[in-house]
């Protein structure tokens, strides 16, 4: 149980235009609680111009910038994208965040729009849960990264399209674990397990796991496996390339890098809160997700 949210600050997906029929339906389900709902600036604009105007009903709510939300619960609409990008904007305020999943497979956003109404009951109500997931910082020495560090997901660094297959040594806490020759490398917290990583073969890692997994991407040696590690490591990379630059993506932002920056990975000095409508529901969310144990031949 948690003491009701009041202030209830709403992001969303700001390029398809048809995740956001469900908005007027998560805000009438928070008002008639009696919960004062604000909206990021740009989402905001962005269901203005969308908006048929033949509407009767104003849609007339306060905008805020990303970087100044006030709020005590976050409501991402959208996918599992949206919500990595309603956690950049959240940051370090400690603001727990909750996804209504508008996209396709949904790890994070897990409120279904079939569920909207009797979730934000529940939201009201304090009737949820706050798991804490941990992120990843990543310090570079060389240029400065320009985009956001912290990764809720994962830190992958990659070949550009044109380019060979590039090397990329790898240490952990000063000691060399190898140098991976493959299209890119893949450094994921327990929360990004079932995305990038999983998609290149890497393990699914209990959100609650105090662990980090490598996991290569299409490496030149079949015997290069996944490596899962202590989260209490700093983990340090150097890349070599022949087009003399790589691509670091953190939670799908990506930057271009020369080959002499080196790369420091760590845990960072926060986690995120996400809130949970089902404290336990990270197992059944695998079993229906990736339809284990379903026969498909129908």
């Amino acid at each position: 149980m948690n003491f009701p949210p009041r202030r209830i600050a709403i992001f969303g997906n700001t390029y398809q235009e048809e995740k956001c029929k469900y908005v007027e339906r998560v805000v009438n389900a928070l008002q008639v609680q009696g919960a004062e709902v604000v909206f990021e600036q740009q989402f905001l604009d962005f269901i203005l111009s969308i908006r048929p105007k033949n509407c009767s009903k104003p849609f007339d709510f306060e905008g805020f910038r990303a970087e100044e939300c006030n709020a005590d619960l976050a409501i991402s609409l959208g996918g599992d994208g949206t919500l990595l990008n309603t956690a950049e904007k959240v940051g370090r305020r400690r603001i727990p965040i909750l996804g209504v999943n508008m996209g396709r497979l949904g790890f994070l956003a897990d409120v279904l729009p079939a569920d909207i109404e009797q979730a934000m009951t529940r939201v009201m109500e304090g009737r949820f849960s706050i798991k804490e997931r941990s992120l990843i910082e990543s310090v570079v020495e060389g240029p400065e990264l320009g985009i956001y560090p912290f990764a809720l997901n994962e830190v992958a660094l990659l070949k550009h399209d044109n380019s060979s297959l590039i090397e990329i040594e790898t240490t952990v806490d000063g000691e060399l674990l190898t140098n991976y020759l493959a299209d890119g490398l893949i450094v994921c917290t327990p929360t990004g397990s079932t995305g990038y990583s999983l998609s290149v073969g890497g393990p699914i890692l209990e959100p609650q796991s105090a662990t980090f997994c490598l996991s290569p991407v299409a490496p030149h040696s079949l015997t290069m496996r996944p490596v899962v590690l202590r989260d209490d490591v700093t983990i340090d990379l150097r890349v070599k390339s022949r087009s003399g630059s790589f691509l670091i993506a953190i939670d799908g932002r990506s930057k271009s890098l020369p080959v002499d920056t080196q790369l420091h990975l760590r845990k960072a000095d926060y986690t995120l809160p996400i809130v949970k409508m089902h404290p336990q529901d990270f197992f059944f969310m695998l079993r229906e997700k990736m339809m284990w144990g379903k026969d498909q031949r129908n």
